[in-house]
């Protein structure tokens, strides 16, 4: 029995002794606690100043404003001045007088119809006029483009007086040929270009012609002509086809005052000319000048459309004027296109450009006689103000010279 007592209590000995090794290895897996180091007697560093914090312990000596702070000096280069930029506003020009301007063009146009007045008056000088001598009358006028039917009725007329007067002195001669000239140029036709409307809107011009007889400059040139008289005038730039018709108009414009309506290129010719009449009649301005299209006259569709102009014109007041615009240096080919103008719209004058360089200034009688229709204007050169209004008697004079 006390054996066995003895066994157990081995038994347990042995089983704790055991149970005790392994508490204590899994003890030595954790590491012991260890005690906080010792503090050595050293200052910490100053903590990193905070936004609004000083940077340093504020001294005590007096601190001074930035005004009071004198900055470094820092050679510069001078800059360049500064320009202002702005635009010019054109200078308005005062245009020429037009009272005699024909006058004092006459001797340019002396220049190219010396021949016909100086050739007439060698024919007719002669001892003897027999037919051939008034064949040779004829030939002259015709070949100065005066027309069929004026040269004939000319030289019939002649042939009879020179036989009543008798005598043929060259004073007598001149002034025999000149009478007669006048009289094929009807100088009791209306010259006047009408720009006085009889209601209460400003006048209204319509300028139309075929492409390169110069339209447009005659429109620009019209325009000084009547700022020169006094007009207060607005421009239609219903020309859209032709490629910087519209920019060509306003300058001529702005050189004397006058505002150009506009469109867009390409745009409806008889809307422009619309809007042009209605902001000439809210801006109280004496004359509308509407330049249109060159039209070539075997186009029947432009023509119409000519037409079209004038017709949406007329819905704020009758037209005015129609100025047709020939090159003198056509000739006969200006009288078809006078033709088919005539026949679209009521041309009410004629306006002559360059006749300053062509000999051939029968056209004015001719042209007359075909539309019926006096020649009111004649381009005389390049310059501004070489637009004139038509004088019979300057132009005969300056046909026969001196």
């Amino acid at each position: 029995m006390e054996i066995v007592i003895l066994a157990v209590v081995i038994a347990v000995v042995v089983f704790g002794a055991l149970g005790g090794l392994v508490v204590g290895s899994r003890r030595k897996k954790r590491l012991p606690p260890q005690a906080p180091p010792a503090t050595p007697d050293i200052t910490a560093p100053p903590a990193e100043p905070h936004v609004g914090d000083e940077a340093e312990t504020p001294r005590d000596e007096a601190r001074r404003t930035i005004e009071e702070v004198d900055l470094p000096l820092v050679e510069t280069e001078p800059s360049a001045p500064v320009v202002e930029e702005f635009v010019r506003a054109p200078e308005i020009e005062v245009p020429e007088p037009t009272a005699g301007r024909l006058v004092r063009l006459r001797a340019r146009l002396s220049r190219s119809q010396n021949a016909l007045g100086k050739g007439l008056l060698t024919l007719l000088s002669r001892e003897h006029l027999d037919e051939d001598t008034w064949e040779e009358v004829e030939d002259t006028l015709l070949t100065a483009d005066v027309g069929v039917q004026p040269t004939q009725e000319l030289v019939e007329r002649l042939r009879e007086r020179v036989k009543v007067l008798g005598t043929r002195t060259p004073g007598e001669l001149r002034g025999l040929l000149r009478e007669e000239l006048l009289t094929l140029l009807v100088p009791d036709f209306d010259r006047t270009v009408n720009t006085e409307s009889g209601l209460d809107t400003p006048g209204i011009v319509m300028v139309v012609g075929v492409n390169g007889t110069g339209k447009t400059t005659t429109t620009g040139k019209l325009a000084r002509v009547l700022v020169a008289d006094g007009k207060n005038v607005v421009l239609g730039a219903a020309d859209t086809f032709r490629a910087a018709a519209a920019d060509q108009l306003q300058t001529w414009g702005e050189r004397v005052g006058a505002r150009t309506v506009r469109g867009p290129e390409g745009g409806d010719p008889a809307s422009i000319a619309f809007d042009a009449v209605k902001e000439g009649i809210q801006e109280g301005a004496d004359v509308v000048l509407i330049d249109t299209a060159g039209r070539l006259h075997t186009k029947t569709g432009l023509m119409d459309e000519l037409g079209k102009v004038k017709r949406v014109v007329e819905k704020h007041a009758p037209l005015d004027e129609v100025l047709l615009v020939l090159d003198a240096t056509t000739g006969q080919n200006g009288l078809v296109q006078a033709r088919v103008f005539a026949e679209v719209v009521d041309i009410t004058g004629i306006v002559l450009t360059k006749l300053d360089g062509t000999a051939k200034g029968g056209i004015v009688i001719a042209v007359q006689r075909e539309l019926g229709v006096p020649v009111k204007l004649v381009g005389l050169g390049e310059g501004a103000d070489d637009l004139a209004p038509f004088d019979p008697e300057a132009f005969v004079d300056a046909l026969l010279g001196d």
